[in-house]
């Protein structure tokens, strides 16, 4: 093969370009302390690359973001059931307080009013948020759970309870006792009759108690019981009576006191719209007491005037906004309304639940427990002063007066009244403070829970951190380069590249003329 001196330049200039690119390509690793610069410069690198780079943002998304946005969820929420947990001691406190019989009417006022502010703080825990979404209220983070003031919103509800939710209460009727003084009430007059204590009588009343008071005006509630063997399960009337519906403080006519009434006509159920109760006479009650206990019953009621502080009642009823037709939770009545859970994904194919559900802890009973016992402080209040005023009369006559001996026996049916509605109200605080444990147990099991979701986050935690940094050294092998590798190919090509100036330097100086 003939070799000319055009031939060996151009291979000379040739040689030196691809020592020139490689000396590119090494100074662009030094530069970039990569590998490659592109997915042709090694494919099976880009490949691999792009994996490990899948996997690391993935974790990183996982560590970085998803853990400690459910750490801090999970902290407020073990922040606020511990503060539940110092309230219900508080309450069981002073309903210790007001089980003492030797306390007096100003006492158990004071005590009543202490756990009002108590039970008033317990809801207001409900409504903590975390970064503007409220954490006991399911999917609805952006509703408060309870009222922040007074509105009127028309809710058709439906609650769903079983037989065994009907309970009974005392009733002390005081008949003409009430608000008696001198004003209405003179022994000396011969038209006046004398009020025995045998008139005084204490009877249990069955009722059903609704979660809510203050319902409606004119909306009578509608009571199903449900029969579950049949496909669809299906609604009869639980009573056989139709419902009538008195006031507690102004009975129409002509209707006299509710809970009298019942006691009076045992065939009837009646709704007392202003504390949510429906007392249900003894034929009437027997009429259902041969039902399962665990039998379910529907009642649906309407309530329109909410005030600071009411539960709402869309985190746990099945129930419509009559104004705007929206419906909650129908699938309650269904069977297939499900717990509302939120879950963070925290890893691979892992997921942990963060949220508690008000109704694991904020149940609706400890309001209405107050509210009984605020109803019962009012009645004894209502026989005290009358108690006091025949006291106070009684004292301003001698005995043998004309009239002394009726007011003597009238002030003796107030002083058995008195009594009865004291024990009564002492059986509530002794029944409150067996509730309240219940509620402290519930919460409990609910700090149990939220813990346990902490501790299973925190091995979830230290499990990612490892497989971070597993993956990140997986991907400084793959893709980084080894700068003192880099440096001395480098470094060799330089002086390649030096020497190969040098040789076409000489050749480049000879041509065919220099021998002619």
């Amino acid at each position: 093969m003939r070799m000319t001196n055009k031939i060996m330049q151009n291979n000379s200039l040739y040689n030196i370009n691809n020592n020139k690119v490689l000396q590119n390509k090494l100074s662009t690793q030094m530069s970039t302390q990569k590998k490659i610069t592109r997915p042709s410069d090694d494919p099976v690198i880009a490949i691999r690359a792009l994996r490990l780079r899948s996997d690391v943002s993935q974790i990183t998304q996982y560590y970085g973001k998803n853990v400690p946005d459910a750490e801090s969820w999970l902290k407020v929420t073990a922040d606020a059931l511990n503060t539940t947990t110092d309230v219900i001691d508080d309450m069981l406190q002073q309903c210790n307080k007001g089980s003492n019989k030797d306390l007096g009417v100003e006492n158990l006022d004071i005590i009543v009013t202490q756990l009002k502010s108590l039970k008033d703080e317990f809801y207001a825990t409900g409504n903590v948020d975390y970064a503007g979404r409220y954490i006991f209220t399911g999917y609805r983070t952006d509703t408060t759970l309870t009222y922040t003031e007074n509105t009127t919103q028309d809710f058709k509800i439906t609650e769903q309870i079983n037989v065994s939710a009907i309970d009974m209460i005392s009733y002390t009727s005081i008949g003409a006792l009430k608000g008696i003084s001198s004003v209405n009430y003179d022994p000396t007059d011969t038209g006046t009759v004398a009020i025995s204590d045998t008139t005084i009588k204490n009877s249990d009343i069955h009722r059903i108690r609704l979660s809510y008071d203050d319902l409606k005006d004119g909306a009578v509630p509608n009571v199903k019981k449900v029969d579950s063997t049949t496909t669809p399960p299906t609604e009869t009337d639980l009573f056989a009576t139709a419902i009538k519906t008195m006031s507690a403080s102004a009975a129409p006519s002509p209707y006299a006191n509710p809970y009298e009434y019942v006691l009076d006509n045992p065939d009837e159920v009646v709704l007392i719209p202003e504390t949510g109760e429906l007392l249900i006479g003894e034929n009437a009650y027997a009429s259902i007491s041969a039902v399962s206990t665990s039998t379910e019953i529907r009642v649906t009621y309407e309530k329109n005037k909410w005030e600071e502080g009411d539960l709402r009642p869309q985190h746990y009823f099945a129930c419509t906004d009559q104004t705007t037709g929206v419906q909650y939770n129908e699938g309650y009545l269904t069977g297939e309304g499900a717990l509302q859970i939120i879950q963070y994904d925290v890893g691979y194919n892992q997921k942990i639940r963060i949220n508690t559900t008000a109704d694991e802890v904020f149940t609706l009973d400890v309001d209405r427990n107050i509210d009984d016992l605020q109803n019962a402080l009012a009645a004894l209040k209502e026989i005290g002063q009358s108690k006091t005023n025949l006291d106070n009369m009684l004292k301003g006559m001698k005995e043998g007066e004309t009239g002394y001996d009726k007011l003597k026996t009238t002030a003796e049916a107030a002083d058995k009244a008195y009594t009865y509605i004291r024990e009564n109200m002492q059986k509530m605080f002794e029944g409150l403070l067996t509730k309240l444990n219940g509620t402290l147990d519930n919460t409990s099991v609910a700090i149990t829970d939220n813990g346990t979701r902490g501790s299973r986050l925190d091995l979830i935690s230290n499990r990612l951190m490892n497989q971070k940094t597993t993956f990140q050294t997986l991907q400084s092998s793959n893709e980084d380069a080894d700068i003192t590798e880099v440096t001395i190919q480098l470094t060799s090509m330089n002086y390649s590249y030096q020497s190969a100036l040098l040789a076409t330097s000489k050749i480049m100086q000879n041509s065919l003329m220099n021998y002619i």
